[in-house]
């Protein structure tokens, strides 16, 4: 409940001598980025001009900057191609599509190639997938994370933040590690994911990091699907004000999305149960 949240969150001492407020919130029970909640903000007007860009970014990933432009002129709205420019990097969208990668890459990343071409993919805990995508609010935005199952769909973590800092995609990644050791973890090349700190902790658990391709869309196809999900059938329709109302709302919607959403492309299972089940289901081309 939202208001157990804001009870945890009160008693952080961020200034205690002896605990720090990471440790302070495994002893709470709150997730740390719980815990860091004001929400990021722009003007109004770009907060809306955020939201039209992130639906239509969804319907089309392959527009850039010049196209979303485009799209919101003819929607009404006086913006240049600059603006827009800023609002997708805040955002961090990036168009699908062949020629150079504006995605920044940490700077002391290392170079892997993308393993999963032409795999045919056999079991659970195979492959793993992990992105992150932007969160409207109603006076602000977050950006959420998650660690996702490629043959099963299954959600195994997921985290929320104000920043694109990476801590939060580690922490996420902590957590899935804490339940299954998969062979493979593909990533876009984005610096929440190419930091040597992200990298170390796969290599450490003996696991092979493959890159998203330069300019493939399908790459990630199957994170790209569930945000697409999590967006049409809750973030857009509850609208939510407060984080803690949209951690609570995640919360219901993941174990949802888990456990009782029959999917199209599992042969109408949940990915919970073929998760459990660790064998492959069939895997088509139908909805996520």
């Amino acid at each position: 409940m939202p208001a157990a949240i804001d009870r945890k969150r009160a008693l952080i001492e961020p200034e205690h001598p002896h605990l720090s407020i990471c440790h302070q919130c495994e002893l709470l029970g709150l997730n740390r980025s719980t815990y860091y909640l004001p929400l990021a903000t722009e003007s109004e007007e770009n907060l809306r001009l955020m939201r039209l860009i992130d639906q239509q970014f969804l319907k089309t990933p392959f527009y850039g900057s010049r196209r979303m432009t485009a799209f919101l002129e003819r929607s009404g709205a006086a913006v240049n191609r600059k603006r827009v420019q800023r609002l997708m990097a805040l955002m961090g969208l990036e168009a699908l599509h062949p020629g150079p990668r504006t995605t920044t890459a940490a700077p002391d990343a290392r170079a892997y190639p993308y393993l999963l071409r032409d795999r045919e993919l056999t079991r659970v805990d195979e492959v793993w997938s992990s992105d992150i995508t932007y969160v409207p609010m109603r006076h602000g935005f977050m950006y959420l994370t998650a660690v996702i199952d490629w043959v099963s769909r299954y959600v195994l973590s997921w985290r929320l933040s104000n920043t694109l800092d990476g801590g939060f995609c580690l922490e996420a990644l902590d957590e899935a590690l804490s339940r299954g050791r998969p062979e493979i973890v593909n990533t876009d090349q984005g610096a929440q994911f190419t930091s040597r700190e992200y990298t170390g902790h796969l290599e450490e658990a003996g696991i092979a990091v493959s890159r998203d391709g330069r300019g493939r869309a399908l790459d990630n196809v199957f994170v790209e699907r569930l945000w697409r999900s999590v967006k049409y059938e809750d973030i857009y329709i509850k609208d939510y004000d407060r984080v803690p109302e949209l951690v609570t709302g995640l919360t219901a919607y993941f174990r949802f999305y888990d456990e009782d959403r029959p999917h199209q492309a599992l042969d109408y299972r949940t990915p919970g149960e073929v998760y459990r089940s660790g064998v492959r289901a069939r895997l088509s081309g139908g909805e996520p």
